[in-house]
């Protein structure tokens, strides 16, 4: 369902050269979640930039349901759905019109969109508030609704990047929930974090992201056997020791 093959981004800086991302290649099934670990700085949200199309990558390419980025950037976009820690509502919206309008940025017909509104709103319980203000929101409400958003068009592919960042435990234990729901209807869902103790109980394989470079990648078996170590916090430690 996703493809990352040998992507590559440097940045010039005024007195050298950095290596954002180096020679990174993976895939993710549908159904399947992959944690894209690391500390920050680790190359995380360069690489998803790239997946996006928002990021030009020096080499490589990413392929999305068959289509790759550098072909048709718009197809690519279709394809993917991306949750952040920014929710990014627009205040003076109601959070129906704010999905209606997302909706129809995508091209979905207006009334697919209407009954998909009502169907993720049951969901993740916003039908209390859909016609109310974006900008009256609770935080936690506002979480939920940008996670609505990101499946308003129906993607194969989604992209969270560090989705617990600044939550509460209830709002963390929304965003556990949401990734089960990606993986029961069978989308392919990346998670970039560095919250490590959370990836180990949200993903299916992993990435361990390291300046750029891919160190360790596998199933939590797999990484085990590679490194010695039983949780992922010991893996980057010894890794950011090698590395030093």
């Amino acid at each position: 369902m996703l493809t990352v093959q040998s992507l590559t981004k440097t940045f010039s800086t005024d007195d050298a050269e950095v290596r954002a991302v180096d020679d990174l290649s993976f895939q993710v099934q549908p159904g399947e979640v992959y944690g894209l670990l690391g500390p920050n700085g680790a190359g995380k949200t360069t690489t998803l930039r790239m997946v996006l199309g928002l990021l030009e990558p020096d080499a490589g390419f990413a392929e999305v349901d068959g289509v790759r980025t550098e072909s048709d950037p718009i197809g690519v976009k279709s394809r993917l759905g991306f949750v952040s820690a920014s929710d990014g509502v627009y205040p003076w919206l109601s959070v129906r019109e704010m999905l209606l309008y997302f909706g129809d940025l995508y091209g979905v017909a207006p009334s697919v969109a209407a009954q998909r509104c009502e169907d993720l709103a049951t969901l993740m319980g916003i039908e209390p508030f859909l016609d109310r203000r974006a900008g009256t929101l609770s935080t936690g409400q506002r979480q939920r609704v940008t996670l609505v958003r990101g499946l308003i068009h129906d993607p194969p592919v989604m992209l969270l990047d560090e989705p617990t960042r600044g939550l509460d435990v209830v709002g963390v234990q929304t965003i556990f929930d949401y990734i089960k729901h990606l993986r029961d209807v069978g989308k392919a869902v990346i998670v970039c974090t560095h919250r490590l103790d959370e990836a180990q109980r949200l993903c299916d394989r992993f990435g361990l992201l390291h300046r750029g470079k891919l160190q360790h990648a596998g199933t939590m078996t797999d990484l085990k056997e590679a490194t010695g170590r039983e949780h992922l916090v010991e893996m980057f430690v010894d890794l950011m020791k090698e590395n030093a």
